[in-house]
């Protein structure tokens, strides 16, 4: 490395710290990572129980549409990924959808094969058909500015009602992928955030609800041999740094990160942390408070996650791998996982491992362990039948509050670019806006890239980051949405002050 090499500091060790940190290191920065967790991560990346089993802060999927994800595992040469596995999905009276895999089916234009393949046991088809007019706010919303500044201030339940959604159809369809998309109940997403999940994982090309899953935790095997490659390039990965501060020079540039007593120089730092820790940093930080943009990041809310992991006595027969739940509490979803199926510890496990996490989980988080594990194994003995003779021999709790972003109605205009009021200080995270399109892991990672895109665009030094676009509309969608759009500039001209915004 050039002993004149520009000083990056990133902060946070997630998909988007991780992502800006390999790509700048790879060319030639000296590059920093500070990350306030034990190991790269935090929650996410899993760690070992006392008796040396793996547990973490939840399951994630890896859909069909990640594919800067899935090439970034390529170019590492990792193959962490299960094959891609069938869904199913459970309310208190028993089995109520099955999902195939979509891309093994006649591709259909979208939404024809999601409509048709998805098997629901129970919900009538004239409910189904109802979800029919809200076609037309799928097209509407484009993922633009302007669409999220149109829907955002809207609830997602609200915007269902307005198009004519059965009341079945959204408490034992719509609402269930909200609960567990974005992880609270459809009177508190917003309209624009519900729009751009449901398109980006369901609705935009039949096999994008496919996914697989890590064959272990995210730690083991994708984060630190990440980690690895990270330091064998030149880029150094610092754990149990607290970021507190900001350190601006007289030209209103950053040019130091403060952790505690620590200070480390930078010529560009990169935010790469959740919403909850960007709050804490900026409550923190004499330097940040200076600027709204960032003392209205308080507008901003997270949501409670309870993960839970139960070994059982025995192996219960599960039909599928992978299952979402609704109806068993009001406000919470809910999804639970055949690990013996899924991850490789645990194959040969004599009895099941299953993983059970639940969303929107504020009020199971006061419960005693004894209590969670008790629930736990009721509603699963609701939906397999089986569990009720199963016992449970060990279990893990993880409780995390204000865990995920909360996409509340209203809550795009708190929301920060990757560009900042400080030249030299550019954010990333699933919370951040980009015209991407992804989200979730994916869009994290998208966002990392981008935001070292913005720091090899400063100093005009090393490659861009190569980023996959998400699949291109289908022609149908495209066109739909291209008539739209000349109909409302056509409306906005003859009558430009006629419209709420």
């Amino acid at each position: 490395m050039s002993e004149t090499a520009k000083k990056v500091v990133v902060v946070g060790a997630g998909w988007a710290g991780l992502g800006a940190t390999y790509h700048l290191a790879k060319q030639g920065y000296d590059v920093t990572l500070l990350e306030a967790a034990p190991q790269p991560g935090g929650l996410v990346a899993g760690w070992k129980t006392p008796g040396g089993r793996s547990v973490e802060g939840g399951i994630h999927g890896f859909w069909y549409p990640y594919q800067n994800i899935f090439s970034l595992v390529r170019e590492l040469g990792l193959n962490p990924f299960t094959p891609f596995t069938r869904s199913s999905q459970y309310s208190p009276a028993g089995l109520e959808v099955e999902s195939p895999i979509f891309q093994n089916e006649l591709r259909l234009p979208t939404p024809l094969g999601t409509f048709l393949y998805t098997r629901f046991k129970r919900l009538p088809l004239r409910d189904r058909l109802s979800a029919l007019p809200l076609l037309y706010a799928v097209v509407d919303f484009d993922n633009s500015d302007e669409a999220w500044r149109r829907y955002d201030p809207v609830t997602a339940r609200e915007l269902f009602k307005q198009f004519g959604v059965s009341a079945r159809l959204y408490k034992e369809s719509f609402e269930p992928m909200l609960l567990v998309g974005l992880f609270a109940p459809g009177e508190q997403c917003s309209a624009a955030a519900a729009l751009g999940m449901l398109y980006y994982f369901i609705l935009a090309h039949q096999p994008d609800f496919d996914v697989v899953w890590c064959r272990g935790t995210v730690g083991e095997m994708i984060f630190q041999p990440w980690v690895r490659q990270i330091e064998a390039t030149g880029g150094k990965v610092l754990t149990n740094r607290r970021v507190t501060d900001v350190i601006l020079d007289e030209s209103g540039n950053a040019k130091a990160v403060v952790c505690g007593d620590e200070q480390f120089t930078a010529d560009a730092v990169i935010f790469a942390v959740s919403v909850s820790g960007m709050k804490k940093i900026v409550s923190q930080s004499n330097t940040l408070k200076q600027y709204p943009q960032f003392l209205n990041l308080q507008n901003l809310g997270g949501i409670d996650v309870l993960a839970t992991r139960l070994w059982f006595d025995r192996k219960v027969p599960i039909p599928l791998p992978s299952n979402a739940c609704f109806g068993f509490d009001s406000t919470t979803g809910w999804t639970f996982f055949d690990l013996n199926a899924l991850q490789d510890e645990y194959r040969d496990e004599p009895g099941s491992v299953i993983e059970a996490d639940f969303y929107h989980a504020n009020q199971l988080l006061p419960l005693s362990d004894e209590q969670i594990i008790a629930k736990v194994h009721r509603d699963l003995a609701t939906c397999v039948p089986s569990f009720q003779e199963a016992r449970v021999i060990d279990a893990s709790i993880i409780r995390v509050a204000q865990g995920v972003t909360h996409f509340a109605p209203g809550s795009y205009q708190y929301l920060l670019p990757a560009k900042t009021p400080i030249s030299n200080l550019f954010m990333s995270g699933d919370w951040i806006v980009t015209r991407h399109g992804s989200w979730s892991q994916e869009k994290a990672y998208v966002t990392g890239l981008e935001s070292a895109n913005l720091v090899v665009d400063s100093f005009k030094h090393g490659n861009r980051a190569s980023i996959i676009p998400v699949e291109a509309d289908e022609p149908h969608i495209e066109l739909a949405r291209t008539l739209n759009r000349n109909l409302r500039d056509v409306a906005q001209t003859l009558l430009p002050d006629f419209w709420l915004p």
